[in-house]
């Protein structure tokens, strides 16, 4: 017999476990969503997204920053079959992410610890609605059982949006305005910031102001929040702006187009003239907010967009000789 569970029943079946937050955002156009989980400890994120990986599926890719996996699959559903024949599928998996109103339904199997693991730990997460179990059997958990489960969590999108030149020789830094604008957009209703990340610029870039450092960051949003989030982001560049060339830059949806990662590395890597900012933004879906007009700022800002998912190497300078030091 099916059972739904809100996480606080689950919470009081199983006692309080450890998952810490799971944030379900999609993308229909591009077919694709990336879900977000965070556990207490590192060890077990690595160990499910070793496991989930392995059984394939849904899951184009995942990674693991802290304590904290981000899941790229696709939409749709496919079945894991976990026993003594599909030992190497790994002991969790992804079975099914699809779009139902203003929610997002994931289904998940698990087999033994693994089980009990989306069975009674994710399945308390905040952010999670409510979840539900096909059978009392999938409530049994541990041990040799396996578990399957649909766990329904509100629908987000991504929004990214690249921050530069908001600072002078005076004072100010773009990276404080942009946690700033991020840590103000979070307290509105239906929207989740995600990341902040630096973005190292070519230093020969004759209107930088010392580091030439650009910022990106990055908004998990419910649809009907992506006006506010807009104007919040914006009035906050505004209020700390100091310069005469500051640029904002947004683009919406998973995946950074490959064309204008490409492009963002070519910001790094020389001069780029406002010609190919302009057009490279208009062909990858990327709109420029201008608070002063066109500035110069939209180098910065587009390229921050652009290597808004790139890691250590975005905050380095182009073949930089303190890469090989450094451990991600």
């Amino acid at each position: 017999m099916p059972m739904k569970l809100e996480p606080s029943q689950v919470k009081e079946k199983f006692g309080p476990l450890f998952s810490q937050r799971l944030l379900t955002i999609v993308d229909p156009v591009k077919n694709v969503a990336e879900i977000i989980e965070t556990c207490a400890v590192r060890g077990t994120i690595e160990w499910d997204a070793v496991n989930r990986c392995r059984a394939g599926g849904l899951i184009e890719w995942c990674g693991v920053e802290g304590t904290t996996m981000i899941m790229r699959a696709r939409l749709g559903e496919q079945r894991a079959n976990f026993g003594p024949a599909d030992a190497e599928m790994g002991g969790q998996a992804l079975e099914g992410v699809t779009i139902d109103g203003d929610t997002v339904r994931t289904k998940w199997a698990g087999t033994g610890g693994a089980g009990l693991g989306i069975a009674a730990c994710l399945t308390q997460a905040p952010g999670v609605l409510y979840a539900d179990y096909p059978s009392e059997n999938d409530l049994k958990v541990g041990g040799a059982h396996t578990n399957r489960v649909e766990i329904v969590t509100p629908r987000y999108e991504k929004v990214t949006i690249g921050v530069d030149d908001t600072d002078n020789k005076e004072g100010g830094a773009t990276w404080v305005t942009a946690l700033k604008a991020s840590k103000i957009a979070a307290t509105l209703p239906g929207v989740q910031s995600l990341n902040l990340r630096l973005i190292q610029l070519c230093p020969r870039s004759p209107n930088k102001t010392t580091n030439c450092v650009a910022s990106a960051i990055t908004f998990a949003v419910k649809p009907d929040a992506y006006d506010a989030l807009i104007k919040s982001v914006v009035g906050t560049v505004k209020a700390e702006n100091r310069s005469d060339d500051p640029g904002i830059a947004v683009y919406r949806g998973i995946g950074i187009p490959p064309a204008l990662r490409d492009f963002g590395w070519e910001i790094k890597r020389r001069l780029v003239t406002m010609e190919e900012v302009n057009r490279n933004a208009a062909e990858n879906g990327v709109e420029f907010i201008d608070i002063l007009g066109p500035q110069a700022g939209r180098i910065g800002a587009l390229a921050s967009v652009a290597l808004s998912e790139e890691r250590t190497d975005a905050a380095a300078l182009y073949m930089d000789k303190a890469l090989p030091l450094i451990r991600s």
